[in-house]
């Protein structure tokens, strides 16, 4: 049991720091800001207000409306995702502070840095979702969604993403008549995110599974 539950740490803290890697990828490709962020640097540069106290506000929405979803459903350890999302801004310093390299301007590096993020938040959330500890408020929102409609959480993933994404658009377009921190990158990884997501579980799930000898929380 004790060995079960150390694999589990493991394989969620792995996960994490693949997504913070990710994280830092997707900014030093300058192709926009990735979804999940999306809404919260919006509000930021319309509003002047901290955006990691704007990020903190949009997660605790997101966890307000999984209690909505799910009701009694909801574990009162799910409230620990606010906390985790700290422990997640850690990783995300951490992955900085490693790669400082700097970003050419060429089109196709910056594409190239791109599509290695959208595999690192992919493989990230495939390892810390699968370790089936406590998953960001994001994530947490898309699998009270995948609960209730017994949609495939990768697909549920893609729909999450791009309507945070819509959502920005229009914020921003309401609060500045322009689209700001909004780009091709971030609509790429709204739709990618899920999909190469959706490839990584059917090729790799079950032998994480098997290793932690515990059934996965998100639906088929």
């Amino acid at each position: 049991m004790e060995m079960n539950i150390i694999k589990r740490i493991l394989l969620y803290c792995f996960g994490m720091l693949l997504l913070a890697f990710g994280v830092t990828f997707s900014i030093k490709s300058n192709l926009g800001v990735s979804p999940i962020n999306s809404i919260p640097y919006v509000l930021s540069v319309i509003t002047d207000i901290n955006m990691g106290l704007l990020t903190t506000g949009v997660f605790c929405f997101y966890v307000f409306l999984q209690v909505i979803l799910l009701g009694k459903q909801f574990k009162a350890v799910n409230l620990l995702q606010i906390v985790f999302s700290g422990i997640f801004g850690y990783f995300v310093a951490f992955s900085n502070s490693i790669w400082t390299f700097t970003t050419v301007e060429n089109y196709f590096f910056r594409l190239s840095l791109l599509i290695v993020s959208i595999i690192l938040i992919a493989m990230g959330l495939l390892f810390y979702l699968t370790a089936n500890i406590v998953p960001q408020p994001a994530e947490g929102l898309s699998l009270a969604i995948s609960e209730k409609t017994n949609l495939e959480f990768s697909n549920i993933k893609i729909i999450f993403d791009c309507t945070v994404v819509i959502l920005a658009i229009i914020i921003s377009f309401s609060g500045t008549l322009s689209v700001i921190g909004i780009r091709e990158g971030t609509v790429i990884a709204a739709i990618a995110v899920g999909k190469v997501l959706n490839i990584l579980t059917k090729k790799f799930r079950p032998a994480l599974l098997n290793l932690l000898e515990n059934k996965s929380i998100y639906a088929d």
